[in-house]
Order: C-alpha cells, then structure tokens, then sequence
C-alpha cells in the first residue's frame, strides 16, 4: 500500500503535487489539516475534490487554521472526512480528529487537551483492529488490522512538534493516546519546521510538513504490515 501523507496546504496551490499525482500511482492520500488559512471555505472542496480525481482514496481533516465552514465544505468534497470518526481502508482503521490544542494565536478550530483526549479515547474505545482476510499471492492469508491515528497537532515531547526556538508545542492529549494505544502510525502536521518520520514506542510518527513549501512524504506498508517511508519534495 503507497500513502502520501501532506499537510498544511494554507489555500495555496501547488503544481508539484498534482504533477506528482499524474506520475505516481497511489492509494490513499492522508491531509492532516490547514487545508487552508482561515478560508476560503471553497478551496478545500475544490482542492479536495482535485486531488480525488487522481483515482487515490483521500482521508482529510480539518486543521487549526480551518474554519466551521472549511470542515462543512470537507464532509461534502469527494474526500472521507475523519474528523471525530474512524474511517476504513484496506486493513486500516483511521481514528482521527482534527484543529489543535490551544495556540497563542487564537485560531478557529482549537481545542483543549481535555477534549481532544475524551474524543479519541472515545473512537479508539469504540472500535479495535483485529484481523481480516487478504490474498497475498495466491493463498489468503490473515493480516492484522493497523490502527493509525490522523490528528492535525503532533504528539508533545516528539520530533514532530518542535518549534524554532527549540520548545515543544504539541498535544499532551496526542501523546497520551499514543502512549496507550500505540496505534501503527500517527500521521501529523501543524508544526511546519518539524518534518520527521520518527518513533515513540511502536508508532511511527509522520509529519510531512507544510506542502506549501512542497513537502510530503511517502509511506509504504507491505503485506506483512512492514512500514517504510520516504520524505518528497513536489514542486
């Protein structure tokens, strides 16, 4: 299974990307949120809607930058929208919820550690990985299902949440969902300078960072649920 993993679109347009798209065959498209900056609300339908037109599946959430109307405009875009939801693929069971912990700068979708730990202990309660069938070859085989987690803000005390001045800025509640549940992967963003594929435990923590800039990255599982990743440039 191929996934690019973006995030931090900022309502900005990016050739690379659709470029890249026409050019490499994939199958599922994980936007971890600021699909714009404050607006337009019509970007993310049109940019979402784009992008699935490229034959991947595509998993979007709203980020800290994204209005109410933004997140109404992603449940109508062809994308599945895994804010507060669990969406299925394959053999993974997407847990996601999107917007920030609290920011100094007073964003529209921002949420308190509290909040964001209630939702996702709530999906992660609700529903667990256990095995599905799978040809691999030509015998079925029984492959473990992968719990991964889409938020927007990465885990606090990571290599994923590192600002310039060197603090880190993200979730407490991330990180305590991670440390209990040790989903396969968490696919972050938000903090655009800290680009990182990297692990707490058993979880690999992706965070892209900001495709405006033209930065993504690559992850492939196998059929043995091995993970590897490659950090892109697409511009």
């Amino acid at each position: 299974m191929k996934i690019l993993a973006i995030s931090d679109i900022h309502a900005k347009e990016n050739q690379g990307l659709y470029d890249y798209l026409k050019n490499n065959n994939l199958d599922l498209i994980i936007v971890s949120g600021d699909i714009t900056n404050f607006g337009p609300s019509e970007f993310a339908e049109d940019f979402l809607n784009k992008i699935s037109s490229f034959s991947a599946t595509v998993v979007a959430i709203p980020g800290n930058c994204d209005t109410e109307e933004v997140f109404e405009k992603i449940n109508k875009s062809n994308a599945k929208c895994a804010h507060n939801n669990i969406v299925e693929y394959d053999n993974l069971l997407i847990y996601g919820f999107g917007g920030s912990n609290p920011t100094p700068f007073n964003t529209p979708f921002e949420f308190d550690d509290e909040v964001l730990y209630s939702n996702l202990e709530k999906l992660f309660k609700s529903k667990k990985a256990g095995g599905i069938e799978k040809k691999v070859g030509k015998e079925k085989n029984t492959v473990e299902k992968l719990n991964i987690l889409l938020t927007h803000a990465p885990p606090y005390n990571s290599e994923a949440d590192i600002i310039e001045s060197g603090a880190h800025v993200g979730s407490e509640a991330v990180r305590k969902i991670i440390d209990e549940y040790q989903p396969a992967i968490n696919f972050c963003g938000h903090v655009h300078e800290s680009v990182t594929f990297s692990k707490i435990g058993n979880t690999a923590i992706v965070n892209p960072g900001m495709l405006e800039n033209g930065s993504g990255c690559l992850v492939q599982i196998d059929e043995n649920n091995n993970i590897t990743s490659d950090m892109i440039v697409m511009k």
